[in-house]
């Protein structure tokens, strides 16, 4: 089984994934961590504020590493931001059987209410440091269109309405 977790930032992607890690003991691979990789190594001359190009850099290669995981039998989380929506086209069907894909979404009404511990709470697992890119506005934008994509291209997400539970159990259901 291949776990994707997608979403905006400070959604708690790493943080399930870490939950999942204990719980299953599978492997996990941060896009942000493989994204630094490739940019300090010089392989790209992207930079960490190049988000927008991010997903088109990443997904060819993150892509071809979920079938290789797939057809070895391995199981395997990834967790990021840098996931496209159309994700299921790239994959055939024998492959779509064996990946589990969910977004982390945030309401506005939850992102309102919460902004002061959405922002406390981002260095939970990462260190942000000061974290003054996070803004409320920033949130609010890239959470509405995370949540418009997800309905558009059908994708399973998971609301975060007025209680962050960001369990195993309520995201991924009963497993």
């Amino acid at each position: 089984m291949v776990i994707l977790i997608g979403g905006s930032t400070h959604t708690g992607k790493t943080l399930l994934a870490q939950k999942l890690v204990e719980k299953y003991h599978y492997s996990c691979l941060s896009l942000d961590h493989l994204k630094m990789g490739l940019i300090r190594s010089g392989h790209t001359t992207l930079t960490p504020y190049d988000d927008d190009q991010m997903t088109d850099f990443l997904w060819p290669i993150v892509s071809e590493m979920i079938k290789t995981a797939i057809e070895n039998e391995q199981n395997m989380i990834i967790e990021g931001c840098y996931f496209p929506y159309d994700w299921k086209t790239y994959f055939e069907p024998e492959y779509l059987e064996d990946i589990k894909m969910v977004f982390l979404v945030f309401s506005k009404e939850y992102i309102e209410a919460h902004f002061g511990d959405i922002r406390n709470y981002g260095s939970v697992i990462e260190n942000r440091g000061e974290d003054e890119d996070c803004t409320k506005e920033m949130l609010l934008r890239d959470n509405t269109l995370c949540l418009e994509m997800c309905k558009q291209y059908g994708c399973e997400y998971h609301l975060v309405t007025e209680q962050y539970d960001i369990s195993v159990e309520s995201v991924m259901g009963a497993e």
